[in-house]
């Protein structure tokens, strides 16, 4: 392999895509969105609703925690067509909890699309996929590999690790991210989507954050990281920025019936269309409460949260009284599992002793 420098490369290097392909069919992690290597060889084709679903929902996400929400919306939507003709509400309460909730939005919108527009056949290529709702250069290059075996590069964060790896940047990945995509897209061969799988399969079991198993992995001969002696000095780590910290209010209002007050957050922003108790704007600085209406409130206790881009401190204050707001729903307490709730706000009910 031709020794490239950062940024600084007469020459495009190879990743040995036998070598993974022959590591992955013995070794490929069975997912249930997957078709297996063997049976890919046997002639069986990948569902690209189910491609699409699970590539989605594990966007900032872990398989561990995607597994159980997958199994959930193929129940009930085992089509695109069912999941469009699905109201956005339940749409979003199956999706509560697994964050980052523009996601759900954009994946009704899509499915829409998807039916609307391509009589609910997902197209075959990257650059079509682009054009739907919620579908970016990862999602729409992993469906049309994985699905289409369209020769295109597949890149997620475990392809930079091992790509960061195997040519040893000297420079963060999101500043070598051109050199990144031409290696990988230089070396994808006719099993495209077998490929991109065993990248991504790679970096998660082998290539993986805190540890590489050099012994085990089939790109060591030619790896610029492992002949350092120190594999896990890469991806060489960006320079971290403290995250700012806002702060705010929730408020619980319960009534002496067994209901806690509830209410959908608006269509735009944090969170959108999401469930949420009462409370109030998110500032930089920390506010005295201004509650929603006079009575004898209680501190319950405090919620710390952590967004991407900032952390969050709710001041957590609890009423019993029978007084509604202008919009939202009296909610039994027995029944929040049927409410879009997400994390943040599961957080807020907790502290007030509402689970």
């Amino acid at each position: 392999m031709a020794q490239t420098t950062s940024m600084q490369h007469s020459e495009i290097a190879a990743i040995d895509a036998g070598a993974v392909l022959r590591w992955y069919d013995r070794h490929a992690r069975y997912l249930p969105w997957r078709v297996s290597p063997a049976d890919r060889a046997k002639g069986a084709k990948p569902n690209p609703y189910f491609v699409w679903l699970s590539e989605i929902m594990l966007q900032q996400t872990t398989i561990a925690a995607v597994r159980k929400y997958f199994a959930a919306f193929t129940s009930l939507w085992p089509t695109v067509e069912d999941l469009a003709a699905a109201p956005l509400d339940d749409v979003l309460v199956q999706w509560a909890g697994l964050g980052y909730y523009a996601r759900a939005r954009n994946l009704h919108a899509c499915a829409v699309a998807v039916v609307a527009h391509h009589g609910g056949v997902f197209p075959k290529t990257a650059s079509a996929l682009r054009d739907l709702p919620g579908i970016g250069d990862y999602t729409s290059a992993a469906i049309a590999a994985i699905c289409h075996d369209e020769q295109v590069a597949v890149i997620d964060g475990n392809v930079d690790r091992v790509v960061a790896r195997y040519l040893a940047l000297p420079s963060p990945v999101r500043e070598e991210k051109p050199l990144v995509r031409a290696t990988v897209q230089h070396s994808v061969p006719p099993r495209a989507g077998d490929f991109a799988q065993a990248m991504m399969d790679l970096g998660a079991t082998i290539c993986a954050p805190r540890r590489a198993n050099c012994l085990l992995c089939p790109l060591e001969p030619d790896c610029l990281g492992t002949k350092t002696g120190n594999p896990l000095a890469f991806p060489v780590p960006p320079k971290k920025s403290e995250k700012p910290r806002r702060h705010g209010h929730a408020f619980i209002i319960r009534n002496p019936n067994g209901k806690v007050f509830l209410r959908q957050r608006g269509p735009k922003g944090m969170l959108a269309k999401m469930t949420e108790t009462p409370g109030s704007e998110w500032t930089e600085t920390r506010l005295a409460p201004a509650f929603p209406f006079i009575n004898d409130w209680h501190q319950v206790g405090e919620v710390l949260h952590t967004f991407t881009h900032f952390h969050l401190t709710l001041t957590v204050w609890s009423v019993t009284a029978d007084t509604p707001l202008d919009e939202g729903w009296w909610a039994e307490e027995t029944r929040l599992d049927g409410e879009a709730l997400p994390s943040l706000f599961r957080k807020v009910l907790k502290t007030a002793g509402i689970e």
